[in-house]
């Protein structure tokens, strides 16, 4: 049987990867995460999730390897998380009344098989007040979270809409992972 890591500490990941009932350890990723000049949103994530699943070293042959990076991104800025109140009402201000894309890269390692894929789901924010932006951000929520917002949480009261996966922008686009993982001949649902 293949064991599974997830390159990850989020508890978030780890919560949707349950959900798809398969067993799996966690392993925090070895990588500082960076921004590049000149590479788009896409390639960040794409290469951060790359990233991630080769650092994890002293997994063997036949140890399969799940990482994933997210990215928000609006008005041509990444929001990554914020590292104090100023920085969440900054990015929470900019993304009121708009709408931004979350982009979730994933890569699945298996040896020297390596696959990442993609997903883009677009977030529309209802317009928020001053008193809105300081009460969520008292909540303590936005600060381990890109874009300063979970969707999961409290969180989810800011958003109009979605167009997308939802799962994707919580950080881990389950349908897309399940076809990886059909490939890799991971059974999911007895399938």
């Amino acid at each position: 049987m293949t064991r599974i890591i997830l390159a990850s500490e989020s508890p978030r990941r780890r919560q949707l990867l349950e959900t798809m009932g398969i067993d799996f350890s966690c392993l925090k990723p070895q990588i500082t995460e960076e921004l590049i000049t000149g590479e788009s949103a896409l390639q960040t994530a794409e290469r951060l999730a790359l990233q991630k699943a080769l650092s994890i070293s002293d997994a063997g042959e036949d140890c399969l390897i799940i990482a994933a990076d997210t990215i928000v991104t609006c008005a041509g800025k990444i929001l990554g998380k914020p590292g104090s109140a100023e920085e969440a009402c900054k990015m929470l201000s900019l993304l009121s009344g708009r709408s931004h894309q979350v982009i979730t890269a994933v890569c699945v390692k298996k040896g020297l098989d390596t696959e990442v894929q993609s997903e883009i789901t677009k977030v529309f924010f209802r317009t928020l007040n001053r008193k809105e932006i300081l009460g969520y951000i008292a909540t303590g929520e936005p600060f381990d979270k890109a874009g300063g917002y979970g969707i999961q949480g409290i969180g989810s009261v800011l958003v109009d809409r979605i167009e997308g996966c939802y799962f994707n922008v919580v950080g881990l686009p389950l349908s897309r992972l399940y076809k990886m993982l059909q490939k890799q001949n991971i059974e999911v649902l007895g399938v």
